[in-house]
């Protein structure tokens, strides 16, 4: 990765960044000292044909909802290319992730989710369904819904990142199932966190409610039995703690009025404060790809300030900083580069370099040496990612009970999946002997990880002396592989 600079496009970059299939996230405060956040697109990834285009208008697609009301997405400020670097940059932290939370819980070996109690964990159930709702009712889905792409805020709100961007990687469009399919997945995931409870069999019911019948059932599934929750209600309170509890960055920047002042250190420069301008793609040459509505400047307002279209095809809209707002004679410099799929765009800055001081470049040379480091770890986890292979399953486990289970028993069956440890995703199927119902799923992979969990969790009710068995089919990647395990159920 080719990050050596403070900030892109007037967001300053922190220190904590991660890896995905897109590229490169890493946590950024914003112009006006907001939390937010900023993607490096991966330059195997944005350099394929047409992924460029189709990235800008999938966030012009949110832009517009996100205009029309929707609060479940989140936002994103700007979309700019800089050389041969694509960026996107969001007004909203995009960090911690419901997976976060969930390794967290997994550390503490605690029952609830990353310390959170079952009415945070359905009120990230609720509002991740209506979000996909209402995408699904604008005609857009968003193609890769799990534990990493819901994000919870600092005020406990889970929000939906990353809307449409493995299809336009990928250039597909995903049907609705796909998001109910991964929605359930969550749903599943999160009832193994509960155990045998009621609290996991509410939320099976509604991951089982939403394939067979729909997300706003499985969402009423949810608040019609909130009954067994704590307290009886769903609530954001424990997200809330929780997501403050797990990053640092999920607390107000402690300087978020003034995101980069700093005292003259001379010569002396830190890796947390690097002079402007020091390091990084030159400001001049980052061109926005997006347009921007006419009047607007500065930071993007994630509110309606008119009435939703009524038919009339919108005008280009654009956020965040980048071309001004006015009419442009002739080709743009976005249009150039847009056209061009990803040419270098020079502007002229004549004098510039007559006006840079002898002691900014004595800084820019000790500056280097505290880089070096990090650019070479960057570079070689680049090129790690760059040369991962393909998704393989090479094994399925399944284990159940050895004992025979009782009268009305919630059994918890647990499937493992081996893979050879590159991203992708895995779609999977639950089967039962002693019924016709299917539960399916998909389990989204991380670079590096091997092993993962499947769990199933079987309801037995009534007088019978049976043998039941659970098959798990694993159906992507191919080939299929199976694995099946069994209990004596006797009331």
């Amino acid at each position: 990765m080719d990050n050596t600079g403070p900030g892109i496009a007037g967001f300053r970059l922190t220190q904590h960044t991660w890896l995905t299939e897109l590229g490169h996230w890493i946590d950024a405060i914003s112009p006006d000292g907001r939390r937010a956040g900023a993607l490096l697109f991966d330059r195997a990834v944005i350099g394929l044909p047409g992924v460029r285009d189709r990235v800008v208008r999938a966030v012009m697609i949110d832009q517009r909802l996100v205009l029309g009301g929707l609060t479940g997405l989140v936002p994103v400020a700007d979309v700019v290319a800089a050389g041969d670097q694509v960026w996107l940059l969001t007004a909203q932290a995009v960090t911690p992730t419901l997976s976060d939370l969930l390794t967290t819980t997994a550390r503490r070996a605690n029952p609830a989710v990353g310390g959170v109690e079952a009415g945070g964990a359905a009120c990230v159930l609720v509002e991740t369904a209506q979000t996909l709702l209402t995408l699904h009712a604008a005609g857009v889905t968003h193609g890769s819904v799990h534990p990493r792409t819901v994000v919870i805020t600092a005020e406990g709100a889970a929000l939906l990142s990353e809307r449409g961007l493995a299809d336009a990687v990928r250039d597909r469009a995903s049907a609705p199932g796909h998001d109910v399919a991964g929605w359930a997945a969550l749903a599943r995931v999160l009832a193994a966190s509960f155990g045998a409870s009621a609290v996991a069999e509410l939320f099976e019911r509604a991951a089982a409610t939403a394939g067979g019948h729909g997300l706003a059932a499985a969402r009423d599934v949810l608040i019609d039995g909130r009954g067994v929750l704590p307290g009886g209600r769903i609530g954001r309170d424990t997200l809330s703690r929780a997501a403050r509890d797990r990053s640092a960055f999920a607390q107000a920047p402690p300087h978020a009025t003034s995101p980069y002042g700093m005292a003259d250190e001379g010569d002396i420069v830190t890796l947390r404060h690097v002079p402007e301008g020091t390091y990084g793609v030159d400001e001049g040459d980052i061109v926005t790809l997006l347009h921007v509505p006419e009047g607007t400047t500065g930071p993007a307002r994630f509110a309606p300030t008119t009435a939703p279209s009524t038919g009339e095809t919108p005008g280009p809209a654009r956020f965040g900083p980048g071309v001004g707002a006015q009419e442009q004679g002739g080709e743009t410099a976005a249009q150039r580069i847009w056209r061009s799929g990803g040419d270098a765009v020079t502007l002229q800055r004549a004098g510039r370099a007559a006006r840079r001081s002898r002691a900014r470049r004595r800084r820019t040379i000790l500056s280097t040496a505290g880089f070096a480091v990090i650019i070479v770890g960057a570079v070689l986890a680049w090129l790690r990612m760059g040369d991962a292979p393909e998704l393989a399953v090479s094994s399925v486990d399944v284990v159940a009970p050895k004992r025979t289970q009782g009268c009305d028993s919630a059994v918890v069956i647990t499937g493992t999946v081996v893979t050879n440890g590159a991203p992708g995703e895995i779609t999977y199927e639950w089967r039962k002997n002693l019924d016709e119902d299917v539960v399916r799923g998909t389990l989204r992979t991380r670079s590096g990880q091997t092993s993962y969990t499947l769990p199933l969790r079987w309801t037995l009710r009534g007088e019978s002396d049976v043998r039941a068995t659970a098959t798990l089919r694993i159906v992507t990647p191919g080939p299929v592989r199976t694995g099946r395990a069994s209990f004596r159920y006797k009331c």
